[in-house]
């Protein structure tokens, strides 16, 4: 049994792991300032043994004995992290700082949660973890990409200076029960919107391209990395399955009923045109491979989106 820190883990992959991680019986806590997370992805968890919740920002340094840390604490949707971008930056840097000298300190090992938005508007495809990106540094988007891409150097720094025992996972789209209703991301906006009747906004000719990977083989690929030996990573979680945006939005109208037309509008700024990741590298170092079928992993989205709206 090992104590374990998830920061981040009142959101949406967070909660699902510390879920998991409670099931193999270790000690469990979670740290969120429930900026984008949320008390109600945890609260049937409050009150269990082994299980502890703290209130607190990783832009401020904090001091605890753990064995591992699982750095998933940043806004991950467009709306979120463009909302205080300065703040997604310090998230990002100061939060990373601060969790690496916690891991320094007690040498525990450290998983960065970081993005296939390294990649930005990828010129290669599918993608490959040498690859090195196209990112625009000024963009409105940049907060988030630039600042993963930091937050992988710290990273790296100190496993190179300090011999920090450290863990990269760039993380593609991920979908799921859970996900927040106004996250502003695609699965969620298309299922919202197809279950409130409202017109399902496609962006652009809706030819451009994700994959999308659910909850459980993500948080599966997470804890394979993380006990992993010998290997930092950074490695590609996701699932290479690839559909257009015009392909989910008529695959959720479908499996919704809903009565919902698709209306198009235009592109955001450094809206990346295809995204898709090569994952022989967690094939070969996890044996970890994506079980879930999209058509299979909406269900369960769409039962779940179905109830909370419901209820209000």
């Amino acid at each position: 049994m090992k104590r374990i820190l998830v920061t981040g883990g009142g959101g949406f992959i967070g909660s699902h792991l510390v879920e998991a991680l409670l099931a193999q019986g270790h000690e469990v806590l979670c740290l969120d300032n429930f900026f984008t997370g949320s008390k109600d992805n945890i609260a049937h968890l409050l009150g269990r043994p082994r299980f502890e919740l703290i209130r607190h920002d990783v832009v401020l340094p904090i001091l605890l004995e753990v064995d591992q840390v699982y750095n998933l604490a940043c806004p991950a949707s467009p709306v979120h992290y463009q909302y205080n971008p300065v703040k997604t930056v310090k998230t990002n840097v100061l939060g990373t700082l601060n969790m690496l000298g916690l891991a320094k300190r007690v040498k525990a090992r450290i998983l960065q949660a970081s993005t296939s938005e390294v990649y930005g508007d990828p010129q290669v495809h599918p993608q490959t973890e040498d690859y090195w990106g196209h990112v625009n540094p000024i963009g409105l988007r940049s907060c988030y990409d630039e600042g993963k891409r930091l937050a992988e150097t710290l990273m790296f720094d100190y496993h190179r200076s300090n011999g920090v025992d450290i863990r990269v996972a760039r993380i593609f789209n991920t979908y799921g029960p859970r996900m927040a209703v106004n996250d502003g991301r695609v699965v969620s906006n298309f299922v919202v919107q197809a279950l409130q009747g409202q017109p399902i906004t496609v962006y652009g000719q809706g030819s451009q391209t994700r994959s999308f990977c659910y909850i459980s083989d993500m948080v599966a690929g997470l804890m394979a990395l993380m006990e992993a030996p010998d290997f930092t990573g950074p490695v590609n979680l996701g699932n290479p399955s690839e559909f257009t945006i015009l392909e989910l939005a008529q695959k959720v109208v479908e499996m919704t009923g809903s009565q919902s037309a698709i209306v198009h509008a235009a592109l955001p700024p450094d809206d990346p045109v295809q995204r898709r990741p090569d994952i022989s590298l967690a094939r070969e170092r996890l044996a970890w491979d994506p079980r879930v079928e999209l058509a299979q992993g909406l269900v369960d989205t769409i039962a779940d989106f179905r109830r909370r709206l419901a209820q209000g």
